[in-house]
């Protein structure tokens, strides 16, 4: 089996592939990654020499790369982790997000149809369907897409345009839609890496609106495996919610991360709420259970720990991918 990994200098995209290695599946990896902000060559260096992974720098974005890497590595699925991703980023400029992850998977799209792929797994986030409002159930697969942030906007925009590949050409498409992810290699600018580290330098933290948004978390290794899951056995033109069955709300996270670090809750600082934050995420997952047999296996305080231990050993990669 061969495998195209788009973004797999990211956070979930690198764990991905370190997954794929660590369960000695029958595979071979290539990689695509254009090392924007959050992509860096230090998030591959446990892995880049391993034999059966190939690397090549290159943009989703750009057609002509897309179509030499195809023609090159000739991959019988195609995961697509290649996305901007962070909202407050996207609040600030949207248009790259636009570009990045609505015209990148579009391109990405079409060439794979191009040279017939067999399976193009468009990997979402539960931020498309917005806020949960109360008195409502969690997001089930079907449920009405309210994107709040041009983030998750444009990745809404690239469901579409996967979903319409499958059913205009008949495409192998699934798309997954998955809650906050946690663990190692994850960018320092995001809530959990913040947090710890600034716990650790003993700086404030910076909690945004009261710390009442509620959100829920599933560890990386967790979601590698529903992919797993969904690229060997899901239908063709689905959507599968992936959820960790770990909703907390973030004031609450802050003070395990906290306790966890025998640090004082005195470091906690409350900020400005972001503009049109979503104040609850839940997803049913109960879909790739009923089907697949998947469930998430780490709970959130076990993973928890070890995610605070790995940014513990390795404060030195942190400083490398947020040097300029």
């Amino acid at each position: 089996m061969r495998i195209l990994v788009t973004g797999c200098a990211g956070f979930i995209g690198s764990n991905f592939v370190r997954w794929l290695r660590a369960q000695n599946h029958d595979v071979w990896v290539a990689g695509l990654d254009a090392f924007t902000y959050a992509g860096h060559r230090a998030t591959m260096e446990d892995f880049i020499e391993w034999e059966r992974f190939g690397f090549v720098f290159g943009d989703i974005r750009d057609a002509e790369d897309v179509s030499n890497l195809l023609s090159l590595t000739k991959p019988d699925w195609v995961v697509n982790f290649a996305a901007e991703s962070h909202v407050d980023r996207s609040i600030e400029g949207p248009t790259a997000f636009v570009s990045s992850n609505v015209l990148g998977a579009c391109t990405l799209l079409d060439e794979c149809l191009r040279v017939g792929v067999g399976r193009f797994l468009q990997v979402s986030t539960d931020e498309v369907y917005g806020s949960v409002q109360p008195g409502e159930f969690p997001f089930r697969e079907d449920s009405p897409l309210r994107p709040s942030s041009p983030y998750s906007a444009s990745k809404t925009g690239a469901d579409h345009l996967a979903l319409a590949f499958n059913r205009t050409h008949g495409m192998d498409v699934v798309v997954t839609r998955c809650s906050n992810n946690y663990g190692p290699y994850q960018y320092p600018e995001k809530l959990l890496p913040v947090v710890i580290r600034a716990a650790l330098q003993d700086k404030p933290i910076p909690v945004n609106g009261g710390g009442g948004h509620i959100r829920d978390w599933i560890y990386v290794d967790d979601h590698c495996r529903a992919l797993w899951a969904v690229l060997n056995n899901g239908r063709a033109g689905e959507v599968y919610n992936v959820g960790g069955n770990g909703q907390i709300r973030n004031i609450d996270l802050v003070k395990m991360v906290l306790g966890a670090l025998d640090k004082p809750e005195s470091l906690i600082e409350f900020v400005e709420d972001r503009k049109g934050h979503d104040r609850v995420y839940e997803v049913d997952f109960s879909k790739v259970h009923g089907e697949l047999g998947w469930q998430p296996g780490v709970e959130l305080e076990v993973g928890l720990r070890k995610t605070i231990q790995w940014y513990v050993e390795n404060d030195d990669w942190c400083e490398r991918v947020l040097r300029p």
